[in-house]
């Protein structure tokens, strides 16, 4: 493998895998919580709009960043209001969840296909950045890969050694007994839900402002459930997530670099990889019912009322 192929293939992984990180990552909390959200592709897509139209718009991507959070954690307190409040089917509003942000989203980006921005620029490490093959491969890129990795080192260390991971993971466990001893678990699940979402937006924003920048209608195109499936590939532990979002990532640019490389296969195949790949992993990771049961929540999915 050569030194010219290697690191465009490296950077265009780091790349690609950055939005399964934080959408993954969001979701992973949510789960942990013991809600199932499978609205993260709607999530996905109205943040990405909305990063795009305000960074359109103001010409300041940090603000189309945080734009997009506020609006994927609009649409997630939605969610949160029918599944934990309402008490509503936690698959079928997510479902719905989806189907309503790819409706928003094409509907409220029609006026922005075709149009472009300056994609988020690549940040240099002093010292780093110079290094001989290491500084191009490893210390060349924007400032959100950097960002996502420290978002699985943060979230793990959370969920595995503080007080507050603790109680995520009882509440995702036995919501009733931690309920019995204080625990404030809607409370907690809506303040998950809600990080889910942000993390979400987060990663459609990404894929507008700074993998393909500009806004194309349906451009998450199954990230949202590829970041559903990386959950249970990673078996609930975050630094899974990191290890899966690249393996995706590394498969879908393979698509694009397969060709250049002289692989002689049909582009359809090559398209079809990443979701390829998942069904894979996802049937390969079943055949082991106990490696899934060792870390999922026991209440995932499950209603809670405390009354009841």
């Amino acid at each position: 493998m050569s030194l010219d192929w290697l690191i465009p293939f490296v950077a265009s992984t780091a790349a690609a895998a950055t939005p399964l990180i934080f959408a993954s990552l969001g979701e992973l909390v949510a789960e942990k919580s013991g809600v199932l959200n499978l609205g993260v592709e709607g999530m996905m897509l109205v943040g990405a709009v909305t990063g795009f139209a305000v960074t359109l718009a103001t010409g300041h991507v940090a603000l189309g960043l945080f734009a997009a959070m506020a609006a994927a954690m609009g649409s997630s307190l939605i969610f949160a209001f029918l599944v934990l409040t309402l008490q509503t089917n936690q698959v079928a509003t997510g479902l719905a969840l989806t189907l309503f942000g790819v409706g928003l989203s094409a509907f409220a980006g029609r006026g922005l296909v075709g149009q472009t921005i300056e994609p988020l620029g690549h940040i240099a490490i002093p010292g780093l950045s110079s290094l001989p093959f290491f500084g191009p491969l490893l210390f060349q890129f924007d400032p959100m890969v950097y960002l996502a990795i420290a978002a699985v080192v943060l979230v793990g260390w959370v969920l595995a050694r503080t007080r507050l991971g603790l109680i995520v993971r009882a509440v995702g466990e036995s919501p009733h007994s931690a309920h019995a001893i204080g625990c404030p678990v809607i409370g907690l699940r809506y303040a998950a839900v809600l990080f889910g979402g942000g993390l979400a937006g987060l990663a459609g924003a990404y894929l507008c402002l700074a993998l393909t920048p500009m806004w194309v209608e349906g451009m998450t195109a199954g990230r949202g459930w590829i970041a559903v499936a990386q959950v249970v590939f990673a078996t609930w532990k975050p630094r899974g997530i990191l290890l899966g979002a690249y393996l995706f990532g590394g498969v879908t640019v393979l698509q694009f670099h397969g060709q250049g490389l002289g692989l002689d296969i049909p582009s359809e195949f090559l398209s079809m990889l990443p979701y390829l790949a998942t069904i894979i992993v996802l049937v390969l990771i079943s055949r082991n019912p106990r490696t899934i049961l060792l870390n999922k929540p026991m209440s995932l999915g499950q209603s809670f009322r405390a009354d009841a």
